[in-house]
């Protein structure tokens, strides 16, 4: 897909977006023409990499990095105030930083853990990152976006599987709980001018919430490059995407347009 004209000078802020998915997809926006923020839960030399490598395509006045918890409230305020204050206006929020299941164990996709066995801070963690991280994001930046009458929200999410996938507790169902919250918002935001839509790889990635292993590989087998994201985020970001809200996209279809969004969750059944 190539770049339209909207996406230049749109101010994206991206959390996590130091490494794994978060990584590629700043990458590919960035020589696309955005203007860009990132967090990282902390420094280090995957945060300083992938500084170093936003800022040589964008320089200075195109990029921002800030090192922040996205459950820490006062920091995503923080933060929130920044971006705006260096680019005048957020368009696009993607809540991508999450912590995974190596938290709980770093054998759980070959010995699942039962969830009674789950250490309890652990398993805060996981929850902080993935259901408070997302909403405290939205919180700071919805204001401004509606205000702009324009913005975009894209909740990065995992396969259906996963959610209820044996000891895959409680990162499956944190991402069941952001699906639908991210439903939720979109009818809150509904002629706002402000969208949310939900993307998800379509497979278990290659990234570092998974263990590292000479034969590396998903519950599901076979994994995903990251870059598989690449495609539908950028639509996502377009104005071809505007007023396309509530829905569900699937970035391992991209290429087929039936099945690129996945119609079985855009209205579902009340049981």
């Amino acid at each position: 897909m190539t770049p339209d004209n909207s996406i230049k000078g749109r101010s994206v802020l991206i959390t996590g977006g130091n490494r794994g998915l978060g990584r590629e997809m700043a990458l590919y926006l960035a020589k696309a023409g955005v203007k860009l923020c990132i967090t990282a839960s902390k420094d280090g030399k995957a945060y300083e990499d992938t500084s170093n490598e936003l800022m040589a395509i964008l320089g200075k006045e195109n990029f921002l990095g800030k090192v922040v918890d996205v459950s820490d409230s006062k920091g995503m305020e923080r933060l929130t105030h920044d971006c705006i204050e260096k680019f005048s206006k957020i368009d696009v929020l993607v809540n991508n930083a999450a912590r995974g299941m190596r938290l709980i164990s770093e054998t759980f996709n070959t010995v699942p853990t039962k969830f009674w066995e789950a250490d309890t801070e652990a398993w805060s963690q996981i929850i902080d990152s993935n259901i408070k991280g997302p909403f405290i994001a939205a919180k700071y930046v919805v204001p401004h976006m509606i205000k702009n009458k324009f913005g975009k929200i894209i909740n990065i999410s995992t396969s259906s599987q996963t959610m209820i996938r044996k000891g895959y507790s409680p990162y499956g169902p944190s991402k069941a709980f952001l699906e639908a919250t991210s439903r939720s918002w979109a009818n809150d935001l509904e002629g706002t001018g402000v969208d949310v839509n939900v993307l998800l790889p379509g497979g278990a990635t290659d990234t570092d919430l998974l263990p590292p292993s000479k034969n590396k590989k998903g519950a599901d087998g076979n994994l995903l490059a990251p870059t598989v994201m690449n495609q539908a985020i950028l639509w996502l970001v377009s104005d071809e995407s505007n007023g396309v809200t509530g829905g569900r996209f699937i970035g391992r279809f991209w290429d087929d347009l039936d099945a690129r969004n996945d119609h079985k969750l855009q209205n579902p059944q009340i049981m």
